[in-house]
């Protein structure tokens, strides 16, 4: 066993929230995703934030490159570790 982490970024917590939802039926998976509000540097309005889903994937069966494309169907994308 692993501890790897996938960090999905997504523009508003309603995307975030979306996404979290369709990851079982996409990816099977049973573990609930975290959601992560990160405010932007400098930025002190609510509306100026980021929504991170963040994903344990401690069997590594989760695809980085089809993860990306996932999250890009929400307008988001994946971080690189």
């Amino acid at each position: 066993m692993s501890d790897v982490r996938h960090v999905l970024v997504l523009p508003d917590r309603d995307a975030a929230e979306e996404l979290a939802e369709a990851l079982p039926d996409r990816f099977g998976i049973t573990e609930e995703p975290q959601l992560v509000r990160e405010a932007l540097a400098g930025e002190d309005d609510a509306e100026d934030a980021q929504w991170l889903v963040v994903l344990a994937d401690e069997d590594e069966a989760l695809d980085a490159a089809e993860l990306d494309a996932f999250a890009a169907e929400f307008e988001g994308w994946r971080e690189d570790p």
